[in-house]
């Protein structure tokens, strides 16, 4: 059923808790306006925003777009919304979000609360090790929080939420413009840029365009069980037969261009993971890829430490590349800083990627972090001036006053 009656929710102490769950250190939207401006007067912006979202008058500012470089050399662009919008799209976010939580399935697991990507990477180790499951349809949708069609949306949102108050904020932020290089436009396509509740939104279309056909006409017609596992846009599908990845991918596409999507030619592919017979293992006769990359990681069949068969999930080498990059970048902008402080600023950022990165199996890629690191810090320290050459015994000697956090594993799936 559709609740009809919402918006009651949506009163001070409401809008204040949306307030505080809102990040404050964010850059600046159309108005320029920052979160302590806002603060300065925080009751009285609360009570007019609420008066605006109740009666009708608030109006969706567009956000800012700018532009950060994609890992391919490309760039990808982000919405910056104004702080006030922030706020109003947070309250309506925790308005809907409980109500489309009862209707999401099992295998969803981005931007969900009490959900997060290592539940989905051991599900699909479990999928592949234990499961049975030897044939992977790795799935990439082009450009899709650009192609989200808002008449197709607006349909999906009408089956669960029709209040009026609610129904209109989302419209006026779909159809809100965006700002780029002076001039504004207006797409007619996507969700809102850079917005907190844009994620649920494309979250919403993804469930009902794939996750509830996928449950309800697509695994019942399949030879054997298989196993879908989604991340926002980033999805994998896990058969036990050929034959059932084959016609999944036939017909995958003809589902997503009904809705206005699009599967990435290069990038969606079939991925053979069945167990090697001999190792080294041999070239694959049809030319098939043997392992593929799903939420950072590259997802492999390997040996365990007994000679054993196991699934190995290691670091993706464009996110290593990545990682690497930010730490030279890092490296070069505090050479000068007092070492106290680099090793600090070094240390978060290595602890921040063994939080997402430490998992079982992927202990190599952590330590050839850890020492490239190291290589980076050296170099650059010895750049500090013509005369700051520092040899390595120099530099050990320097790692045992600053030293930097090892590796470490925090996930153990095992």
């Amino acid at each position: 059923m559709a609740f009809s009656s919402l918006n009651h929710y949506v009163d001070y102490e409401w809008v204040e808790y949306a307030y505080r769950c809102t990040r404050k250190d964010g850059a600046h939207g159309v108005d320029g306006q920052s979160a302590r401006d806002y603060a300065k007067d925080l009751q009285g912006n609360l009570v007019r925003l609420i008066d605006r979202l109740k009666s009708g008058c608030y109006r969706a500012p567009p956000v800012r777009r700018h532009y950060i470089e994609k890992s391919d050399g490309g760039q990808r662009g982000l919405g910056i919304p104004s702080f006030e919008d922030k706020v109003a799209q947070r309250a309506v976010l925790m308005l809907i979000e409980p109500i489309y939580e009862q209707d999401f399935v099992e295998g969803s697991y981005g931007f969900r609360p009490g959900r997060n990507a290592h539940q989905g990477l051991r599900v699909v180790r479990r999928a592949l090790a234990q499961k049975g499951r030897r044939w992977v349809l790795d799935v990439d949708i082009r450009k899709y929080f650009a192609s989200i069609e808002h008449a197709k949306l607006r349909q999906f949102l009408a089956r669960r939420v029709s209040d009026g108050v609610v129904r209109r904020l989302i419209d006026k932020w779909l159809s809100a413009g965006v700002l780029e290089e002076g001039r504004l436009h207006y797409p007619e396509t996507g969700t809102p840029e850079g917005g907190v509740i844009s994620p649920l939104l494309a979250n919403i279309y993804l469930h009902y365009v794939v996750d509830e056909w996928y449950a309800e006409a697509v695994s019942s017609r399949l030879r054997g069980s298989s196993t879908l596992v989604r991340y926002c846009d980033d999805f994998v599908m896990l058969f036990v037969f050929e034959e059932d990845v084959r016609r999944v991918l036939g017909v995958l596409s003809l589902r997503l261009g009904k809705y206005g999507l699009q599967l990435h030619p290069d990038k969606t592919r079939v991925v053979d993971c069945r167990i090697p017979r001999r190792w080294p293992p041999r070239v694959v006769d049809r030319n098939l890829p043997t392992s593929f990359n799903f939420l950072g990681f590259t997802h492999v069949w390997g040996r365990s430490r007994w000679g054993m068969s196991a699934v190995r999930q290691y670091t993706a080498k464009d996110r290593l590349a990545r990682s690497l990059k930010a730490i030279n970048e890092w490296c070069r902008r505090m050479r000068h800083w007092p070492l106290r402080d680099q090793q600090q600023r070094l240390s978060r950022m290595l602890q921040g990627h063994y939080a997402y990165y430490g998992i079982s199996s992927n202990i190599e890629r952590l330590q050839a972090l850890h020492r490239a690191a190291q290589r980076l810090w050296r170099k650059w320290l010895s750049r500090r001036s013509r005369r700051s050459n520092i040899s390595w015994e120099k530099f050990l000697r320097l790692l045992a006053r600053f030293p930097l956090p090892p590796p470490r594993i925090i996930h153990r799936y095992t």
